[in-house]
């Protein structure tokens, strides 16, 4: 079980100001999670298989098709400097 003092002490270390009301709230509240733990602990988990999470999820990707881009004008004219049909940049390099 944990007291009003240990909320405290967890709220200072998290640099939490909390009211009288709040620090007996978090401490019900929190003795509620840790009822909770106590009843899952006490389910037989031997035959249950470890997992990541409780449902089979996978990634549904799209083919990375390359395909030639025709509206080169489109692009360029976004562009905050350009030279013909290519972006200007600053040089970023010396030549030292």
């Amino acid at each position: 079980m944990i007291d009003r003092e240990q909320v405290r002490k967890v709220a200072h270390l998290a640099r939490l100001e909390l009211t009288p009301e709040e620090e007996e709230q978090f401490t019900v509240q929190l003795n509620g999670i840790l009822d909770y733990f106590e009843q899952l602990s006490e389910l037989d988990t031997s035959k249950v298989k470890p997992t990541a999470r409780a449902i089979d999820l996978s990634n549904v990707m799209r083919s990375d098709d390359l395909e030639p881009f025709t509206n080169l004008e489109s692009i360029l004219a976004s562009a905050p400097d350009r030279d013909g049909e290519f972006f200007k940049v600053p040089k970023i390099l010396s030549e030292e």
